[in-house]
């Protein structure tokens, strides 16, 4: 008999059952069931009986999708954004700064409309006056640089610039502190004042480091952080009672975390759109270098989040990566190496990555599945959805792809065809997963409820 389990064996006999394995000897397998079973099985006071089949059923049925099974019906989430307020009446400056309001809102929007998995508040109702307090530049927000109705929209500019990759290389974290937070984020500009925290390690050099922090500019940004903090306490204690209320309810949640590809990290809000592109041609092994050191950064940004995944999966939405961005050279240099990589990273951690690739794909299918099977899944924009299912949905998980114009200003019969066309090509043998192709911070009721009652009615396996 093997020693190991001879000695499990031994101590159950004597000492009752087995403690479970540490995390750290677990095989990234037994990492996802464990993460598996506590979504599947939460320690939640379900309101009913009910709801509690409810629940599991319906995470069964997302279960069976990304496993490349075949579910009791096809399920489907709602890629919603802000319609909920939208639906409510409500406008997003109010949303921003009302979080019962708010939260009120995204209750009634997922107890009406009864997705497999419920649409969360927490990615779009971010309180203004957190950004306020520490001055927030990378963005612009409803009252603050766009309309009282509109969404947040970020602020494209290259804020990192291009002599300061040497710098995000060598210490991303001293760089973040000392250079680019005091650019992007007033509350930060003190910080800029500050030496190594390596001063720290010898006694003749504490003295000029920490007489940085009593300047008023530093106080002003930690009385401002101080504050923020208040009003994220506010929110976060609203939102989070609405999602447990919500799951209580029978409604699981879907995304448990986020990250990002570290191009997109790197091209998104530090370089810019412009300087990452002209990086490209001027200087390339800069941009591989910077994404090969984001790897664990990316990875990271999960493990030692605020709070551990509620579930297993974790969204990642994909920006410069699509079809007409980059060539597939390109693609194939700076993108999908080190993408691959954080996938790789979070699959061994017992994550499931939830990629949303936002635009078209199509000469992207190929080289995106080199990945293990049925350990992840993969979200459409414009991608032919019947390609997909031909290539990446042989190993992972398709999800999507209604057409946000026409969620805008199609027919409800339109509506029904595409949906019903849609089951019959990428839900064929299961492993899909039907939602709206791009974010729908609104569009017409009618056409939303034409999309659920077709995949309730045709989605059924029989």
């Amino acid at each position: 008999m093997d020693q190991a389990f001879d000695r499990q064996v031994t101590a159950a006999v004597s000492n009752g059952p087995v403690a479970e394995k540490p995390w750290e000897e677990l095989t990234a397998d037994e990492r996802r069931d464990r993460r598996i079973e506590r979504w599947r099985n939460p320690d939640l006071e379900f309101i009913s009986s009910e709801a509690a089949e409810m629940y599991r059923v319906r995470v069964d049925r997302l279960l069976a999708a990304l496993n490349l099974e075949v579910p009791d019906r096809v399920p489907f989430n709602l890629n919603a954004g802000t319609w909920p307020a939208v639906w409510a009446g409500i406008d997003m400056y109010d949303v921003m700064r009302d979080p019962p309001r708010a939260a009120a809102a995204w209750r009634d929007f997922n107890l009406e409309f009864q997705p497999d998995s419920l649409v969360s508040p927490l990615f779009t109702t971010t309180p203004a006056p957190i950004l306020e307090h520490v001055d927030y530049r990378l963005y612009f927000w409803p009252g603050h640089g766009v309309p009282y109705d509109a969404n947040f929209q970020y602020n494209e500019r290259e804020w990192m610039l291009p002599e300061e990759y040497d710098h995000l290389i060598s210490d991303p974290s001293d760089y973040m502190l000392r250079v680019y937070l005091p650019r992007t984020v007033g509350a930060f500009g003190g910080f800029a004042r500050l030496s190594s925290l390596f001063d720290f390690t010898e006694l003749p050099f504490i003295a000029g480091h920490v007489g940085a922090w009593g300047s008023p500019e530093m106080t002003a940004g930690l009385e401002g952080l101080a504050a923020a903090s208040r009003a994220v306490g506010v929110w976060s204690r609203t939102m989070l009672a609405l999602l447990n209320e919500l799951r209580c309810a029978g409604q699981p949640s879907y995304a448990g975390g986020g990250t990002k590809a570290p191009f997109d990290i790197l091209g998104d809000t530090l370089r810019g759109t412009k300087g990452v592109v002209v990086d490209m041609y001027r200087r390339p092994e800069k941009i591989v270098a910077a994404c090969e050191r984001l790897v664990p950064i990316a990875i990271d940004w999960v493990l030692r989040a605020a709070r551990p995944p509620s579930t297993p999966l974790i969204f990642i939405p994909l920006h410069k990566g699509a079809d007409g961005f980059m060539s597939d050279e390109q693609f194939d240099t700076f993108y999908w190496p080190t993408l691959k990589k954080v996938i790789l990273g979070l699959i061994e951690q017992g994550l499931i990555p939830y990629l949303f690739a936002e635009g078209r794909y199509g000469s992207r299918l190929k080289a995106i599945m080199d990945l293990p099977r049925a350990r992840t899944v993969w979200l459409f924009d414009q991608t032919d959805m019947t390609l997909a299912k031909e290539t990446i949905g042989r190993v992972a998980c398709i999800q999507g792809n209604i057409p946000l114009s026409m969620i805008h200003a199609g027919t409800e019969q339109e509506i029904i065809e595409y949906t019903r066309a849609l089951i019959d090509s990428a839900g064929e043998h299961g492993g899909f997963i039907l939602d709206i192709g791009a974010v729908a911070d609104g569009g017409r009721e009618q056409n939303l409820r034409a999309m659920i009652d077709t995949v309730k009615l045709h989605g059924v396996y029989r």
